[in-house]
């Protein structure tokens, strides 16, 4: 059993956007104060924060006092420096501890960690130099394959498609990236469909697990989520069991997306997201706790009820200006849980809010709406 915080204890987030906004509204129902630190002035989640420190991500004087001002402290992204993070540690409560971020922050370290636990995940090397990929596609990882940073990047940025040789010897003249940038290279899955399921552990080490939900990219974005995803009983159960298995090898504390590729009967692990994921966000009405709720509840170390859904539930994304234009048609739209994410500058990919229809019939209409509205 974990150390229980409770109400009305201080939740300190690192992070200030759309994830830290939703952690922070499902506390303060419970009573909790939250705190927030961002660089953006009236930032997301301090809009709805009892207060926000603005600095940087990489201010360690600012993040410490953001741990002495809270008594429980997560963080909405994995990019924080481990050591900053090692240091609050020793101010406040960090349940999360440093060794899910040390490996989820890194790709190679995660893949590796994966591998070493049984987990299945494409086929993956690392390549240090722009002369050794050659080599690694040669002898590792054949075409197709895909090279990312071994950190940073997101939403498809930092990593480069190999579809063939052709593509190969162009990335190699026209190299993207620093010779001293760790990289990763992967095997490119001919994939059915994309998966993710959020899993969390409460304060007794009950592991809590949400139904598989399907997911549909545009542009390396995530643009829908399906929820519970049509999937064979065979199927569901192995990618529960996965997911289970990941969270107590991690001895989790707080929420953790899983997102995989789903290939015939064969699915491989993609990428660990270790906070409240948006493909999770459908959760907030479409099941009895949401991800927010259950990530609160994990690090103050209370119990989570057994995850029930509500009914299928589909979560679209709005980017850029999709989000004027739904604002727009509201009143059209009583079936709609619509979510404004409160940023400031509206800009083109970025994601602004969401929507969320329960059942069939809103569902169909949602879907609709999406293809005749896109962002300009």
């Amino acid at each position: 059993m974990s150390k229980v915080i409770l109400p009305p204890a201080t939740i300190g987030i690192v992070g200030g956007g759309q994830l830290g906004r939703m952690i922070a509204l499902a506390a303060k129902p419970m009573g909790y104060r939250v705190g927030v630190l961002d660089p953006t002035p009236d930032s997301p989640a301090g809009q709805v924060a009892d207060f926000q420190i603005t600095a940087d991500y990489d201010d360690e004087a600012a993040i410490l006092e953001l741990a002495r001002r809270a008594d429980v402290l997560t963080y909405e992204f994995e990019n924080v420096d481990l050591t900053t993070l090692a240091h609050a540690s020793q101010i406040t409560e960090l349940p999360q501890g440093t060794d899910l971020l040390y490996i989820t922050k890194n790709r190679l370290r995660e893949k590796q960690f994966l591998a070493d636990h049984g987990i299945p995940v494409a086929r993956f090397a690392e390549v240090q130099s722009v002369v050794e990929l050659d080599a690694k596609v040669a002898e590792e990882v054949p075409c197709p394959a895909i090279l990312k940073t071994a950190e940073g990047g997101y939403d498809g940025h930092g990593q480069w498609d190999i579809p063939n040789t052709d593509a190969l010897n162009t990335l190699i003249s026209h190299w993207p990236v620093a010779e001293t940038v760790p990289l990763i290279l992967e095997q490119q899955i001919d994939f059915d469909r994309e998966v993710s399921v959020m899993v969390t552990r409460d304060g007794f080490n009950e592991v809590r697990i949400w139904p598989v939900a399907e997911n549909v990219h545009q542009h390396h974005i995530l643009k829908t989520t399906l929820a519970p995803a049509q999937v064979s009983p065979l199927l569901q159960a192995k990618i529960t069991r996965i997911a289970t298995d990941i969270a107590e090898a991690l001895n989790l504390r707080g929420v953790l997306g899983v997102e995989m590729f789903v290939a015939g009967d064969d699915v491989y692990v993609n990428e660990l997201a270790p906070r409240p994921h948006n493909s999770g966000h459908y959760t907030i009405e479409g099941s009895n706790i949401s991800q927010f709720e259950a990530h609160v509840r994990s690090i103050v170390g209370l119990p989570i009820a057994e995850i029930e859904t509500v009914d299928q539930a589909l979560m679209l994304n709005l980017l850029g200006d999709e989000l004027t234009q739904a604002r727009e048609e509201l009143l059209a739209h009583p079936e709609w849980h619509f979510h404004d994410y409160g940023k400031l500058d509206i800009k083109r990919n970025r994601k602004m809010g969401h929507i969320t229809v329960v059942g069939a019939t809103a569902i169909g209409q949602l879907e609709t709406w999406s293809q005749t509205h896109e962002q300009h």
